[in-house]
């Protein structure tokens, strides 16, 4: 299906921040492939197919964290790789990226979705207001509350044991 190659791998990195688990995204991916080829006639009469995929996206994952299964995923994010830096410095530069996707697994949904659409994946906020179904309000609230606390967080593990006693 041509339409969907060009954010096929949007939408695998957004159900995997949501899914952390690599067959559980190629699943869900592979049954919202499925639900839009089915849908193949009629995709035409919608503005985006990239918005109404990545909202399928994210409705299908968020039943499936609602389901039982949910106990066994969290969310990770792991597309950052700097090759051109020194072993110490990509090595804390991973460190400090996985520091990031835990802040990030601990936010609340909203905010965590919202950063991730629009820090990882830089999707405009007209964009995420037709895929999450948000205002741009509660867009703007819900990043700034994310950034704010990815921020808070970082500036403790960056200071600690810095502080004078």
């Amino acid at each position: 299906m041509h339409i969907v190659s060009p954010f096929r791998d949007k939408m695998f990195r957004v159900v995997k921040r949501l899914l952390v688990s690599v067959d559980a995204t190629e699943d869900a991916c592979q049954e919202i492939l499925i639900k839009l080829w089915k849908m193949r006639a009629n995709l035409s009469a919608y503005r985006s197919v990239e918005a109404l995929a990545m909202t399928m996206a994210k409705n299908h994952c968020l039943d499936i964290l609602k389901s039982k299964q949910s106990q066994e995923l969290r969310l990770v994010h792991s597309n950052f790789a700097n090759r051109e830096a020194s072993f110490s410095k990509n090595f804390e530069m991973k460190e400090s990226l996985a520091f990031v996707g835990e802040i990030i697994d601990e936010l609340p949904e909203k905010q965590r979705l919202v950063i991730q659409m629009k820090d990882i994946e830089q999707y405009d906020f007209d964009e995420i207001e037709e895929m999450l179904q948000m205002s741009y309000t509660a867009i703007r609230t819900n990043l700034s509350r994310a950034r704010q606390t990815v921020k808070e967080r970082l500036l403790q593990m960056h200071n600690y044991g810095l502080q004078k006693s």
